[in-house]
Parts: C-alpha cells; structure tokens; sequence
C-alpha cells in the first residue's frame, strides 16, 4: 500500500505486556510516519472500546489499513469489530503469551511487522463463536478452563508466564475431572471424564502443539479430547502432547467440524476458557465463521515452536 491509499488505524492497549512489547509498538509506528503514512493512534480503554474503534474504521473509507497492538483478548475485540469488512488487520503482538500473532508467524521484532506490511501477503482468518461471543484461538473446558479462572480471580494487574504457575499447582491437585458431553456437527463423539480442546490454531500456550491439524483459514474448527479421570493420566497426555504424538492416540478423540456442542454430564459445573479469558457457562454451542477477517501475515513464515517461545520467555 502506498501512504496516498489512507490513513492506517493504530489501536494500541496501553495495559498489555511488558515495557518491551511497549517499544516495539513505537517503533513499528515510527517506521510508518518516517515512510509518510498518516498513522492515527488511540489508545482503548476497555475491550469494549477496542471493538468500537474497529467498527468505526471497518465502515471508513478513508481507512486503508488497522493496526492493533495487544494480547490475544485485545485482539479478539478488533476482529469482531471487523468481521465482515474489507478492511485488513495487522497484528502487533504486545500481550503475554501472543497465541493468534505467533500462529501467523510474528515475533517481537519490528522487522517481522515491516516484512508483513511490505510484503502485503494477505490470509483469511476465520472467527469461532460460542454462546454468542467470538474467539478466535483456542476455547478449553475442563482442567484449563478452572486453571483461567482461578488465574483470572487472583490477578490485580499485568501478569507474565511464572504467574500461571501457582493456578496450574493448585488446579492439578484439586481437580476431580467431571464427565463431559461433546457434539460435532450433530454427532456425539464423546461422553466421558476429560478435557476438551476446540480452536482455530495449532499452537497453545508455549507452543504446544494440541490442534496440531488445525489451519486458521479453512473453515473449520478442530476439536481434542483428552480423556481423563486423574493426575497421572494428565500427565501422560502433555508428555505425548510435547512430543506430538497424542492424536491419534489412546484416550484421544481428534477431529473438524463446523458446529461443536460442549456440555457437562450431571450437576457439576465445569468452566471454560476462550483465547485465555473465562469463558461462558456450559452448555456451549460453537460454530466458525468462515473468512471473517483478512490479516496481514509475514511472506512464509510459519508458527513459532516450543523452543522459540521459551526463549522469548526467559530472555
């Protein structure tokens, strides 16, 4: 695009991530203004307020491109408020764990954002819903729908990777693993004790490879079932999990569909958790829009792996 196409729409939550995130949100901005884009940066203030601000550029002719810089929940709010537009979204990873920018490919170097926003390589993102409200990585429900929540009750501010540790101990120990019931397209395939995975990218939290057939753009949503019914076992699948090796695999259902059906089996609640954020009370009725966005991506990249984002992790 050339600097006479429009103005770029720069949405930046200023609460996300760490100082250095910060500085790579300025300096990819810097590089636009030096190349004579008239970049307009707002900074949101609620995730509520980042939805709005997309749709108003969506619906803004004079708006060639929107830029939006945030963690994965941030994100998720601009999406929705394009969904349906011509408009192309470039992400700025600047949140904790980034899942939806490393699945497309970007690190926390200005040079990867300058090469997607010179290469002008243009993906599809679809956009998964449940129970009315969008997501756009990965929704869990079970053991890592509890580990969110009690993440998400102890937190007072920004938090990093290490403050996941003390929810994941306390949550391994405590949790009894309720019978789940999942539907796909209509048909049971599963009803047991366990976990269950549906998304719309390959890569988890540190890169774990859990929807490892799952492609961003093809229109479906990929689904995995851990069944579980104490500590050990759980153990069991992350190991087989870290190797990738655990679908197909014993006590593992993998599959895609367009519509998945998530409810519990009896009277015992069971949480969720989408793009990390608590999810909503089961049941829970997903389907994937197809195409919803357009997303700029880096030419030939690929999703960063388990040693690439621990790296990033210790520094």
């Amino acid at each position: 695009m050339n600097p006479q196409d429009g103005y770029i729409q720069y949405i930046v939550n200023p609460k996300s991530g760490a100082s250095s995130n910060k500085q790579l949100v300025c300096g990819f901005k810097d590089y636009l203004q030096a190349h004579d884009y008239d970049v307009r940066l707002v900074f949101t203030e609620s995730l509520e307020h980042a939805c709005e601000l997309a749709t108003q550029a969506a619906v803004d002719y004079r708006c060639s491109l929107v830029c939006a810089a945030g963690g994965d929940v941030t994100l998720r709010e601009v999406i929705h408020g394009l969904e349906g537009s011509d408009k192309t979204l470039l992400p700025i990873p600047a949140g904790t764990e980034n899942l939806l920018a490393n699945e497309l490919g970007f690190d926390l170097s200005v040079e990867k954002l300058i090469k997607a926003f010179e290469g002008d390589c243009k993906r599809p993102l679809d956009l998964g819903m449940i129970n009315g409200k969008c997501f756009t990585s990965i929704a869990g429900f079970g053991f890592d729908g509890a580990v969110i929540h009690r993440m998400h009750a102890w937190r007072t501010g920004h938090i990093n990777h290490l403050d996941y540790f003390w929810p994941i101990w306390r949550t391994f120990w405590e949790y009894n693993f309720p019978p789940i019931r999942v539907e796909a397209d209509g048909k049971e395939i599963f009803n047991d004790r366990g976990l269950v995975f549906v998304g719309n990218i390959s890569r988890y939290a540190i890169g774990l490879s859990i929807l490892k057939n799952a492609d961003y753009g093809d229109g479906l949503l990929d689904v995995c079932i851990f069944g579980c019914t104490h500590q050990a076992r759980l153990l069991w699948h992350a190991a087989k999990t870290v190797f990738k090796r655990h679908a197909p695999g014993k006590n593992v259902v993998y599959t895609q569909a367009k519509s998945i059906r998530v409810e519990p089996v009896g009277d015992q609640s069971i949480y969720a958790q989408i793009d990390g954020d608590p999810g909503p009370d089961l049941p829970a009725e997903i389907h994937i829009i197809p195409e919803a966005i357009h997303v700029l991506v880096p030419p030939g990249a690929k999703p960063a792996g388990i040693r690439t984002r621990l790296r990033r992790m210790i520094g």
